[in-house]
C-alpha cells in the first residue's frame, strides 16, 4: 500500500522537467519560423503569391488527418527498452534537420515548379514534425500519472519552447543577414543549417534525461478501431479539439502579419525583432507562473481567461496608428502574457483526457490522444494561415511594394478584430469542458488503485 501524501505521488525530478523541455525548444526552433517567417519567405523571398502559399498549407494539413493519428497508434504500440516514445526523439533528429534545410533552400524554378516544390518539401518536413512531436508530446502522459505534477512539466515545457522561440523571433532575420550578405536566399539556407543542428542535440539530451513510468494496463489489447471510437466519443476531447483549432487559426494570423505589419504598416522592420520577443518574454513569465495559478483557479477557468481576456486586448491593435510604437508594444506585452497562462494548460488538460480514457474504458491511447492534439494544433495554424493568404488576396495585398489603402486595411485587419473574434469563440466553447480539478482527484486516485491490483495479480 502506498501511504505517500496524493500530492507527493508520481513527483519527478527538476532535472527530468528541464530535459524534457529541451525536446520542445528543438521543435520550436522549428514551429516559431513556421508562426512568424514562413509566410513572408514563400511570398517575399522565394515568390510564390500569398493565394497560392495559404492554399497549400492547408491542402498539405489534409495528409494530417490520416497521418498524425496514424503515428499516435504506432507509437503506442513501439515497444523497446526506452519506452514507446522516447525512441522517436533519436530517430527522426537528423532527417528532421535535413528537410528543414530542404524547406527554406529556393532552387531557380519555373512558377508552376516553385509551388511544386514547396509542397513537396513542406510535406516532407511536417512529416518528419509529425515523427518527432507526437511521441515527444505524448511521452509527457506517461512521465507520471501525477494530474498536478503534469501540469508542472507542462510549464517547464512551455518555458523551454518559448524561450526557443525568442531566440528564433529575435535573431533569424540577423542570422540571415549574417549568413547570406545580402542574399537572402543563401542567409535563409545557412540558418537552418544552425537551427538543425541545436534542435538534434536538444532532441538527444531530451532522450537522455528522461524516462518512461505510465504503462497501458497488461491486459490491454490492440484496437485501433475501439480506441478511435472511444476518443471521438469523448466530450472532453470534443472541446479541447475545438478550441485548439479556434486558438491556433488566430495565433497563425496574428503571427503570419507581423511581418507585413511592420514591413509595410509600421514601415520600421528593425522593430520586428524587439516586438517579437517582448511577445516571447511575456509569455515566459505568464507559463512561470501558469502552474500556480491553475491550482488556486482551476485549469479550465484559468484557459477561458487567458483567450477571452487575451483576445479583448489583442482588438485594441484596431485604434493604434503607426507612429503609436508605445501602445502596439504594450498591447503585445499585455496580450501575450494574458494568453500565456493557456499554454502548459491545455496539454495537461489532454493528459488528463487520456486518464479519462482509461478509467472510463480501460484502455489507455496515450499516444492517439496526444496525436489528435497535435493534429488539431498543426490543422488550426493551417487553417488560420489558409485564411490569412486569402485575407491578402482579397484585399489586394503586392509583395515588396508600398501597399494601397485597402491592403493595409487587410494587414490592420489581421491583426486585430479576425484573431480577436477566434479567440473569443474558442473562450465561449471552452465552457462546454466536463472535467473538473475534483474529478480528476477521483480518476487519478481510481487509476492507481486499479493498477496497484493489477500489479499484485499473478499472471499465468
Amino acid at each position: 500500500m502506498n501511504t505517500k501524501p496524493s500530492s507527493l505521488i508520481g513527483r519527478i525530478s527538476f532535472g527530468e522537467k528541464i530535459g524534457y523541455s529541451l525536446g520542445d525548444a528543438a521543435s520550436n526552433l522549428y514551429w516559431k519560423t513556421f508562426e512568424f517567417y514562413l509566410m513572408i519567405f514563400y511570398t517575399d523571398v522565394f515568390g510564390i503569391s500569398a493565394a497560392a502559399i495559404g492554399t497549400m498549407l492547408l491542402v498539405t494539413r489534409l495528409a494530417d488527418a490520416v497521418a498524425d493519428p496514424i503515428m499516435g497508434s504506432i507509437a503506442d504500440r513501439t515497444i523497446t527498452r526506452w519506452g514507446h516514445f522516447r525512441p522517436y526523439l533519436i530517430w527522426f533528429a537528423v532527417p528532421l534537420a535535413v528537410a528543414g534545410v530542404l524547406t527554406f533552400s529556393t532552387p531557380h524554378l519555373s512558377g508552376g515548379g516553385k509551388v511544386i516544390y514547396a509542397y513537396i518539401t513542406y510535406s516532407l518536413l511536417m512529416f518528419l514534425y509529425t515523427a518527432v512531436n507526437i511521441p515527444y508530446t505524448a511521452l509527457m502522459g506517461v512521465m507520471t500519472s501525477n494530474s498536478l505534477e503534469r501540469t508542472a512539466i507542462s510549464s517547464i515545457r512551455f518555458i523551454g519552447a518559448f524561450t526557443a522561440g525568442i531566440f528564433v523571433q529575435y535573431l533569424t532575420p540577423s542570422f540571415v543577414r549574417l549568413f547570406g550578405h545580402g542574399n537572402d536566399v543563401l542567409g535563409w539556407q545557412m540558418t537552418m543549417v544552425l537551427y538543425g543542428v541545436l534542435a538534434v542535440a536538444m532532441l538527444i539530451l531530451c532522450f537522455a534525461t528522461t524516462r518512461e513510468r505510465v504503462a497501458p494496463p497488461p491486459q490491454q489489447k490492440s484496437d485501433l478501431s475501439g480506441d478511435l471510437k472511444a476518443l471521438v466519443g469523448s466530450r472532453s476531447w470534443q472541446v479541447l479539439i475545438g478550441v485548439l483549432l479556434l486558438v491556433l487559426a488566430a495565433f497563425a494570423i496574428k503571427g503570419s502579419d507581423s511581418a507585413y505589419y511592420f514591413k509595410y504598416f509600421v514601415q520600421n522592420e528593425k522593430l520586428l525583432p524587439p516586438f517579437l520577443v517582448s511577445n516571447g518574454l511575456a509569455f515566459v513569465a505568464a507559463v512561470s507562473v501558469a502552474s500556480y495559478l491553475a491550482k488556486i483557479f482551476g485549469k479550465k477557468a484559468l484557459f477561458m481567461f487567458a483567450i477571452g481576456a487575451g483576445g479583448l486586448v489583442i482588438g485594441g491593435f484596431w485604434m493604434v496608428g503607426p507612429a503609436d510604437i508605445a501602445a502596439i508594444f504594450a498591447l503585445q506585452i499585455v496580450s501575450s502574457f494574458i494568453i500565456g497562462f493557456n499554454s502548459p494548460l491545455v496539454f495537461a488538460m489532454f493528459a488528463d483526457v487520456a486518464d479519462e480514457a482509461e478509467w472510463r474504458a480501460g484502455r489507455r491511447n496515450t499516444g492517439l490522444v496526444f496525436a489528435s492534439a497535435i493534429f488539431s494544433t498543426k490543422a488550426g495554424w493551417a487553417i488560420g494561415a489558409w485564411m490569412f493568404g486569402l485575407l491578402l488576396s482579397y484585399f489586394g495585398y503586392i509583395p515588396n511594394v508600398a501597399q494601397t489603402a485597402r491592403s493595409l486595411f487587410g494587414i490592420i485587419l489581421a491583426t486585430s478584430w479576425v484573431p480577436c473574434l477566434l479567440l473569443l469563440a474558442a473562450a465561449a466553447l471552452m465552457q462546454l469542458y466536463p472535467l473538473t480539478e475534483a474529478q480528476m482527484v477521483k480518476i487519478e486516485g481510481d487509476l492507481e488503485l486499479r493498477r496497484a491490483k493489477a500489479s499484485e495479480t499473478p499472471t499465468s
